[in-house]
């Protein structure tokens, strides 16, 4: 069952359109299960009924002609109920109906299954039989699985197919994912794909076919010529039978046939990589559909020769490749050194097909001031590459092919935010205060030298978290202690005298290093932050050594530790802070101790910030990850986003918690978290007591001039009336409409 799963979901992934898709589900599933009949029924979203879509058994000439309601016959009845309907005379069913031109009053066994993808009942799969009988607990199993397996399949083939219209007629189309940094880009698609996956080439069609023959035919030369070379090299070290390996990959490449699949694709205008892709990727189907174990595990082998070749092909043709301007870029999970390969005044936004709006690179693009998309799982990114595109990291909407009066509405928008960023110049040389004469300091959270400038442009009283993680993401080893004091000295000696607070390498979670794996099952519960950085003092001890070297004759250094979950984590960092600290006075440095906060990002640390915060000089909260574990929601899983709330009432019960158990002590309490740079968090978090809110620059001009438009009795006020609330959704109602009522269009979105 598992094996014929598996092959059903491969041969449909594989697939070019809908029509593909559907015609493998129907024959295959049918052959499978030995039924008479297999059909499938898609929802229509223009008209909300379900329609004949495919069928092996029925009158094909009924596909595209019987439509069905929700509620309506059988079909109509397993898209309400949302759930199997297994009959032994569907005949004899109160719902059943009779459609003439389907031929199928011969059948009267009937199965039909609900595809249902985020909430939604896609379609249902249905399977019949001429003899009365009931399908057996093994067949409707199938049948639910696959169903289950093939939705989100389905939902990314229905969009792939509409595309495939729309590519040619330049009609607009919509996607929706995670708002992730607000704004809107208007330009052109750029793909980014894994290097050397067969599975992830994206579709796309040549101009030039003579000249794609060529591409094609050297990196076919220039693969067999490395694999001669690898294996000459290895000839003493390899038995005869690894020799052999390499022999039978120069046979295969040397095989005509292969490159004449390969040739009559790009004859039909297929670029070289697709063609490859797609040959090669129907002769892994072949090996591992193989009954016999061995020629199974050949498949793997030819996985590994595709990926050779593309890997050449790619070579060659990303040095013509140039990123055009207004690049918009796609990618199925974008990283931090992804969109750093983009020169910065091309780049305008960017869109990842998983991940979420607290994800890591959804943080540097808020960062970068760069409108974003998280979590768009239908759309069919490798189809799409060059085309003309609007992103709305306001809603978390992408237009594709906008038309002029789509362009015209969203021209208006991004004119509207220039021209409220332009009325918030004048703010940047005056402080964060209240109109009762609150006084808030306002920070930002950097990563990068390019935040710098920014951040002193719009009035940033330092830097509330320095991620010295991006440093380390964008190398291909551990930065030396000196290269790590290069970086950090410029960050310091920019904000001079204002303070800078670096925290200690924060990795495991979402930010991993190509140099240092962590494989874990549940990486955010696991080896992350202080805890990797603890168990490998040489690290930390280097890095603390760099920042304090990087603070001579500056002294505005606060270094802070992440992931604290205990007071003997604290201990431990503080001793080797010191020693660190020692060790610098005896090589003649002169330096001040820097002061030592720890982040509050774990339940536990809530209820132990009283005791952390007399041994720490301050607390700052990570309110993204405390968010995160607070609702055990994951913050880069899309499938859950929409429980991700960073105004729950939890949320706003434990940062309230934490604040005024730290004043009780005398520490001081800031948050660097995302919330803090939301206008509805800034005033709730001013209203509990925070000294310090940290953010992305972007950001800062309009949090300062929401503070400074309220008084913190009336916030004060809004914050009990909140924290009386049960649900995030009506908290964060609330808030919008004292914004709107303070007359704060500024705080809101346009």
């Amino acid at each position: 069952m598992l094996g014929s799963l598996r092959s059903i979901v491969q041969e449909v992934n594989a697939a070019r359109n809908l029509t593909a898709v559907l015609e493998i589900i129907v024959h295959r599933v049918r052959e499978i299960m030995h039924t008479r009949v297999c059909s499938v029924y898609l929802r229509d979203k223009q008209h909300g009924n379900y329609v004949l879509m495919a069928t092996d058994g029925l009158n094909p000439k009924a596909v595209g002609q019987v439509h069905l309601a929700p509620g309506e016959g059988l079909v109509g009845n397993v898209v309400t109920r949302e759930e199997p309907i297994n009959l032994e005379r569907a005949e004899a069913h109160p719902a059943f109906q009779y459609f003439p031109s389907t031929g199928e009053e011969r059948f009267s066994a009937f199965l039909g299954t609900p595809i249902i993808h985020h909430r939604a009942v896609l379609g249902v799969l249905v399977v019949q039989q001429e003899e009365k009988r009931r399908f057996d607990e093994w067949e409707e199993a199938f049948l639910v699985t696959l169903s289950a397996q093939l939705a989100g399949v389905i939902a990314h083939a229905e969009a792939t197919g509409l595309l495939a219209c729309i590519g040619k007629q330049q009609r607009e189309t919509h996607f929706s994912g995670i708002a992730a940094s607000p704004g809107v880009a208007i330009g052109r698609v750029h793909i980014v794909t894994p290097h050397a996956n067969l599975g992830t080439v994206p579709y796309s069609e040549c101009e030039d076919v003579d000249t794609e023959l060529a591409l094609f035919q050297q990196a076919l030369t220039a693969a067999q010529e490395e694999i001669r070379e690898v294996g000459e090299r290895l000839k003493s070290d390899l038995s005869p039978e690894e020799r052999a390996l390499f022999d039978a990959y120069i046979s295969m490449l040397d095989d005509s046939s292969l490159a004449v699949e390969v040739c009559d694709r790009i004859q039909q205008q297929l670029s070289a990589q697709r063609a490859w892709a797609e040959v090669m990727l129907e002769h892994v189907r072949r090996f591992e559909a193989m009954s016999d174990s061995y020629f199974r595990d050949r498949a793997a082998d030819v996985r590994d020769l595709g990926a050779r070749v593309l890997m050449h092909l790619r070579q060659q043709q990303q040095s013509d490749r140039d990123f055009p301007d207004n690049t918009i870029l796609i990618g199925e999970e974008l990283t931090a050194a992804v969109l750093a390969e983009v020169p910065r005044e091309k780049l305008i936004g960017a869109v990842s097909v998983k991940g979420s709006s607290n994800s890591h690179v959804a943080i540097i693009a808020r960062a970068m001031g760069l409108p974003a998309v998280m979590g768009v799982q239908d759309l069919p990114y490798e189809t799409i590459d060059g085309v003309d595109m609007v992103v709305d990291g306001y809603r978390g909407d992408l237009h594709i092919h906008p038309g002029a009066e789509l362009k015209r509405r969203y021209d208006d928008i991004v004119k509207e935010e220039e021209q409220l960023a332009r009325n918030l110049d004048h703010l940047a040389q005056l402080p964060a205060i209240t109109s009762d004469g609150h006084r808030i300091r306002l920070m930002v959270n950097t990563g990068l030298m390019a935040d710098v400038v920014r951040s002193l442009e719009r009035g940033a009283e330092g830097v509330g978290l320095f991620r010295t993680e991006v440093p380390f993401l964008l190398r291909d080893r551990f930065p030396s202690e000196e290269e790590q004091r290069e970086i950090y000295r410029e960050q310091l000696e920019a904000f001079a005298p204002l303070p800078v607070t670096m925290r200690t390498l924060d990795i495991g979670g979402d930010k991993a290093l190509a140099y240092f794996p962590i494989e874990e099952t549940n990486p955010f519960l696991g080896w992350r932050g202080i805890r990797v950085t603890l168990d490998h003092p040489e690290i930390f001890l280097a890095q603390v050594r760099a920042m304090m070297k990087a603070s001579l004759g500056l002294n505005n250094l606060r270094i802070m530790l992440p992931m604290i979950s205990g007071l003997n984590e604290l201990e431990a960092a503080r001793k080797l802070v010191e020693r660190a600290y020692r060790e610098l006075l005896e090589e003649g440095y002169e330096i001040v101790m820097p002061p030592l906060g720890v982040m509050v990002e774990v339940p536990s640390a809530v209820y132990q910030v009283r005791e952390l915060a007399v041994h720490a000089d301050f607390i700052s909260v990570g309110s993204n990850d405390l968010t995160q574990y607070l609702l055990a929601v994951d913050r880069n899983n899309s499938r859950v986003a929409n429980i991700y709330h960073a105004l729950h009432p939890a949320v706003l019960r434990a940062l309230q918690e934490i604040v005024t158990a730290a004043h009780a002590v005398g520490t001081k309490v800031g948050i660097c978290g995302e919330l803090a740079g939301e206008p509805s968090g800034a005033l709730l978090l001013v209203a509990m007591g925070y000294d310090m809110l940290s953010m992305n620059a972007t950001n800062l001009p309009r949090i300062k001039a929401t503070l400074r438009a309220v008084s913190r009795a009336d916030i004060e006020l809004l914050l009990k009336q909140v924290l009386q609330m049960n649900s995030p959704e009506q908290i964060e109602s609330t808030v919008k409409g004292f914004l709107n009522e303070a007359g704060l269009k500024v705080s809101l979105q346009p």
